[in-house]
């Protein structure tokens, strides 16, 4: 990835966690790396196809200057989200914060706080076989579209398919959407828990009849093994009301574990 570097751009701003520092402000020193693809930039030697470093320090000064926060780290988190947001073109950034006057009565040169932050792709499955199962499908989707930090990239034609598991219920519509998201896998399991409880999902039979089902299929080449969240999915390469609507959007990507493509994984299961 191509990057571009701002370096020590001073800036007086009000945060800290003593009141004198949010009344009477500071100096602050900012560093950011823009991580972006300056390939047909170079090419073609117009701005438009990068991103302006006069516009993005302007931002960063502006940024600083118009929010207090208490801890450098929240300044960093809050100003790298709104970075990512507000430049098309910026994939990831790395940004650092110092505090040259940090208040803590010892000779220091400074104090800083860095990150790395960016866009993520994922992959998530689509389920509903109770009441309107199209309506359902489709809030999902425009929740997510309406959710900061998430762009629905994709989405696949929904498929009428047997109930899976064997509990006596309805056919299910199933679907899959890609993703780019700034959340971690974390905090987009917990916005799916959300958007499922939003339209009434209730978890009380393993494999029963419900009105929304949203799983994380695959997030980025992550490979996760918590309590709480398995990715890949952990049945993703056997199921074919996953892979069909998924190979749609997505034949090409792989398998972190398996090392073969969706295309590949749908032809396996699909008779």
């Amino acid at each position: 990835m191509d990057k571009i570097t701002i370096k020590n751009l001073e800036v007086f701003a009000r945060h800290g966690v003593f009141p004198e520092e949010n009344a009477l402000g500071q100096k602050f020193v900012l560093s950011a790396e823009l991580f972006t693809d300056t390939r047909l930039a170079g090419r073609t030697d117009e701005l438009e196809y990068s991103i302006d470093y006069g516009s993005f320090s302007q931002y960063m000064t502006k940024f600083m200057q118009e929010h207090t926060f208490r801890l450098i780290e929240a300044a960093a988190e809050q100003l790298a989200e709104a970075l990512l947001l507000a430049f098309p073109r910026l994939q990831a950034v790395r940004l650092e914060i110092k505090k040259p006057w940090a208040p803590i009565h010892l000779p220091l040169e400074t104090v800083s706080v860095e990150i790395m932050r960016g866009w993520h792709t994922a992959y998530i499955a689509l389920g509903s076989n109770m009441g309107d199962k199209k309506a359902y499908l489709d809030g999902a989707v425009q929740a997510l579209r309406d959710t900061k930090g998430c762009r629905v990239t994709a989405v696949a034609d929904y498929i009428v398919t047997a109930p899976y598991g064997g509990v006596e219920q309805d056919d299910f519509l199933n679907g899959a959407l890609a993703l780019q998201t700034l959340l971690t896998p974390q905090e987009l399991l917990a916005r799916l828990h959300e958007i499922e409880a939003a339209a009434g999902r209730e978890r009380i039979v393993r494999w029963g009849p419900r009105t929304l089902d949203l799983d994380i299929l695959l997030y980025d080449d992550q490979v996760i093994d918590t309590e709480e969240l398995t990715v890949p999915h952990k049945e993703l390469h056997l199921r074919e009301f996953v892979l069909v609507p998924l190979a749609q959007i997505a034949p090409h990507v792989r398998h972190p574990l398996l090392k073969k493509t969706i295309e590949e994984l749908k032809t396996e299961v699909v008779r």
